[in-house]
């Protein structure tokens, strides 16, 4: 890519005014990040995990990796019992075809009960641009077979639901929540403004057999951003995303539940005040360990106040640390991951110097208060996925695919 080009990709966001349903604006350039077929993927037909699209991972609890990964009109599971050396031949999850979304912010996700039930969701694309429903199946043999998907959703209208996260308790709740624009389209019908979308949460208490139905969090949310999730030590879930406040300042925003069915009151976490009337297609990550400590990661990009952040808060969102700025800004630091493990806190992102992307991550031994040097894990001229973050038991991977390439684990 061109030095022009890529300066041109760079300076979007600020000199462009453009609707949000025309262009989608990120500081990590797209032509690097994007999973687009190339190589030795261009002409296979297999379904293979290394030709596959976004995949998503998670360890269960006898230290088996499970992946979700799209490939083709099809979103597959296999696993492996050797830290990612081999996997099992992939299962087929949706056995009729349907268009899915798999970019590095709108993937398949997965996630395992502590009875092994195995639970993927993912976002159907429907016909109409930035329009999907929200999809789910499950596995209650190990991964052999899965369900016929339901559509979470209870708006079936062709309108945006899509951007889900998925994530499951101790006590085997289901929870999804994900961006809609159901109260867009009525606003569009009554004649009023609307700016952006809503965030949205479906409940299931019988292991994925039924959700209840659709709760609405908060309107005003920016609509094409992923959506983070993660459980409290109550184990009621924390969500996170990134809001549109005042005159389109797009900061983020959590909301901790009150109870199982209840989302809670909302919290401004950030105040970079990035005011951007476009779409960043970068959104923030959150994990929560035993101690109950919420560790949150994002990126922004005000003119004042850019780059990626860290800060943890310690009673629940009513106060926030200091957000410490990580990263190489001239080098489009992009796309953290957080993951804490009691007093042990790792970042994990990824910059692309004009040349090559390079994987990084930090640690911090003292709950996020100090950090250690950056390390770079590796460093590839191809194109590469959003990094991933995750852990079995005690001991955390960072994961990073390329497209025609083996998916790869690096300890940490």
């Amino acid at each position: 890519m061109s030095k022009g080009l890529l300066l041109c990709r760079l300076l979007i966001i600020f000199s462009l005014a453009v609707s949000v349903e025309t262009i989608a604006v990120d500081h990590q350039h797209n032509n690097h990040s994007a999973m687009a077929s190339s190589g030795p993927c261009d002409k296979n037909f297999v379904p293979a995990l290394s030709c596959a699209n976004t995949p998503s991972a998670v360890f269960d609890n006898h230290g088996k990796l499970w992946l979700a990964w799209v490939f083709g009109e099809h979103v597959y599971v296999s696993h492996s019992m050797d830290k990612g050396k081999t996997y099992s031949a992939p299962i087929i999850v949706n056995r009729v075809p349907e268009k899915i979304y798999a970019m590095g912010e709108n993937r398949p996700k997965i996630a395992i009960a502590n009875n092994g039930h195995i639970y993927i969701s993912w976002t159907q694309q429907l016909p109409e641009r930035f329009s999907g429903h929200i999809r789910f199946s499950r596995s209650v043999d190990g991964g052999k077979t899965f369900s016929d998907p339901i559509t979470v959703n209870d708006h079936l209208a062709v309108t945006s639901h899509r951007f889900d996260a998925l994530g499951v308790n101790k006590d085997g709740v289901i929870y999804l929540a994900w961006l809609d624009k159901r109260d867009l389209l009525s606003a569009k019908e009554a004649g009023r403004p609307y700016n952006g979308a809503a965030i949205y949460y479906a409940v299931s208490t019988d292991g994925g057999i039924t959700f209840h139905a659709n709760k609405k969090i908060i309107d005003n949310t920016c609509q094409c951003c992923r959506v983070a999730i993660s459980m409290d030590t109550d184990q009621l879930p924390v969500v996170l995303w990134r809001h549109i406040f005042d005159d389109n300042i797009r900061d983020h925003a959590l909301v901790k539940f009150d109870d199982r069915m209840e989302a809670g009151e909302v919290v401004r976490v950030s105040r970079d005040n990035w005011q951007v009337d476009a779409c960043p297609h970068h959104g923030p990550d959150i994990s929560i360990a035993d101690d109950g400590i919420y560790h949150l990661a994002w990126f922004n990009n005000a003119a004042d106040r850019h780059g990626l952040f860290y800060a943890n808060t310690h009673d629940q969102g009513k106060s926030f640390s200091e957000p410490l700025n990580f990263g190489n800004y001239t080098a489009q630091a992009a796309h953290p991951q957080v993951l804490s493990q009691g007093e042990t806190v790792f970042v994990l992102w990824k910059e692309f110097d004009g040349k090559q992307a390079s994987l990084i991550t930090m640690k911090s031994v003292d709950s996020g208060a100090t950090w250690s040097v950056p390390k770079i894990l590796d460093t590839t001229t191809g194109e590469t996925d959003h990094p991933l973050l995750i852990a079995d038991g005690n001991d955390v991977y960072a994961a990073w695919h390329r497209r025609g390439h083996a998916y790869r684990l690096f300890p940490l």
